[in-house]
């Protein structure tokens, strides 16, 4: 039998201590997130991850990204000036190569799944 594993309770994982948000650009951002998941060879990685109200600039140079919204309200701005608006029980996907910036309208919790090129 294949061992699988499952996690529950998505809003209620404790993310441990939030720490200051290296790339926000307003807001003083606040974030903590928590590895559920990393693949043997490195590649992939399944987690959670909140983040606090403000903006803040993101790229995806080596890695694509899933992620499922499990609160809070977020605005995605592509870098050709058109915006996304993502809430609870959404899912988004940035493809390898991605950038553009995040707006976070209140704190937001996310699942998210990595798979890093290579």
């Amino acid at each position: 039998m294949i061992d699988f594993k499952t996690f529950a309770h998505l809003a209620a994982i404790d993310l441990g201590q939030a720490a200051a948000k290296p790339t926000s650009i307003a807001g003083a951002q606040r974030e903590a997130s928590r590895t559920l998941w990393s693949s043997a060879d490195g590649r992939v990685e399944v987690g959670v991850w909140e983040c606090t109200p403000g903006r803040f600039t993101a790229a995806r140079d080596d890695n694509s990204e899933i992620c499922h919204i499990v609160s809070g309200r977020v605005s995605l701005h592509e870098t050709d000036g058109r915006s996304r608006d993502v809430g609870p029980g959404e899912l988004l996907v940035l493809p390898l190569g991605w950038k553009g910036e995040w707006t976070i309208h209140e704190t937001t919790r996310k699942l998210y799944i990595l798979h890093f090129a290579g």
